[in-house]
């Protein structure tokens, strides 16, 4: 019997069924401009997988929306699942109200997790956090304590500042999942900022043994350390912190060492290290109003009035380069500029006690007037 080599009618048909499949050879996988995107949607078992292809390699939502649109005519807006790839490519684009109806149509279909956090994440891109909750909670009656819908919830209400909500489905989360980082971090921070430094540690450090290894981790067991007053392991957390800081993140650690070096008292490597975060990052507003409360100490009061002007003209949003203005200006008789000031400190932060009664001598004064 003898051998027959491919003919060429035979091997022009390969190369006929695969030439919108097959590229050069460096080039893309699939060519998406030769794709015939019509054959592929009315075949199930390959049109879910080319459109994951296109979504999470490729990052060409337009084609891969152009799939998800096909294939649900085809199976007649009956399959959930297209319904979800739907939401996520209107999303994607921006159309999030199409997104929602998506995700809503999937779920009345099919109760699934991933539609479930999606919708939440909607109504959080929509700026609605009371009606992510409520679908949270809608979510919980199907998927009772799944992680990934408490953790939402915690992420709502700190962004809602409410501290104490937020703390309390974290700590729900870590009952169900021991391991989960970002609860063990979200209540070492809330530890931290409520005075117990020493709570906060030992939550850093279960991160540690857990292989976590960043800077914004070694920063934090820096500050942890310091404030509980373990001072022999300071050092060493902050020089591994800015080994593995990179330009977006190590003005924030030379921010926090200068804090450490005004603790204690040393000044001078505090103005330093809050020059080496301006060199880093030229619109840290906090390194500029420290600076200036340092050159206020130093008697120089022309560049401490241009530090908390640099910092309010960078972050209008928070109060203290104002409240500084408006008591340096209080200070030199110029009454005027630190009423105007004032007045921005507490839009600011309206609670504020100093500016409070910052704002009652300038009234006090003027009605005398």
């Amino acid at each position: 019997m003898t051998a027959r080599p491919i003919t060429a009618s035979s091997s022009r048909s390969v190369r006929l069924g695969t030439a919108s499949m097959l590229t050069e050879p460096g080039g893309p996988f699939i060519q998406l401009s030769r794709l015939n995107i019509a054959k592929y949607a009315s075949q199930p078992n390959i049109a879910k997988p080319l459109f994951e292809y296109i979504y999470y390699h490729e990052h060409d939502v337009r084609y891969a929306l152009d799939l998800a649109v096909q294939a649900t005519q085809v199976c007649q807006y009956k399959d959930w699942w297209w319904k979800v790839q739907l939401g996520k490519c209107y999303y994607s684009l921006g159309l999030i109200r199409d997104a929602e109806q998506q995700f809503k149509s999937a779920l009345k279909d099919n109760k699934t997790i991933e539609s479930v956090l999606r919708l939440i994440r909607v109504y959080i891109r929509l700026d609605q956090p009371l009606t992510a909750l409520e679908t949270c909670k809608k979510g919980l009656e199907y998927f009772p304590n799944d992680v990934n819908i408490l953790t939402e919830m915690g992420r709502i209400f700190d962004g809602l500042n409410n501290a104490s909500m937020s703390l309390k489905y974290y700590k729900i989360v870590v009952q169900e999942d021991a391991s989960h980082t970002e609860a063990i971090a979200s209540i070492g921070m809330h530890h931290f900022y409520n005075d117990q430094p020493e709570l906060a540690l030992r939550f850093y450090r279960r991160l540690l043994q857990m292989g976590v290894y960043n800077v914004e981790l070694f920063n934090n067991l820096g500050l942890c350390c310091f404030y509980s007053q373990q001072y022999d392991h300071v050092i060493s957390c902050f020089e591994r912190a800015l080994n593995l800081s990179t330009d977006e993140n190590v003005a924030d650690v030379w921010y926090n060492i200068s804090h450490i070096a005004l603790t204690v008292g040393d000044t001078t490597m505090a103005e330093e290290c809050l020059k080496l975060a301006i060199i880093s990052d030229n619109r840290h507003a906090l390194a500029y109003n420290n600076l200036g409360v340092i050159q206020i100490k130093s008697g120089n009061l022309t560049a401490a009035r241009t530090y908390f002007h640099a910092a309010a003209n960078i972050a209008d949003f928070i109060y203290e380069p104002h409240f500084n203005s408006a008591y340096l200006a209080y200070e030199v008789g110029d009454l005027q500029t630190s009423y105007t000031a004032v007045k921005k400190s507490l839009k600011a932060y309206p609670g504020h006690c100093d500016s409070k009664i910052l704002l009652k001598k300038l009234e006090r004064y003027f009605s005398h007037m």
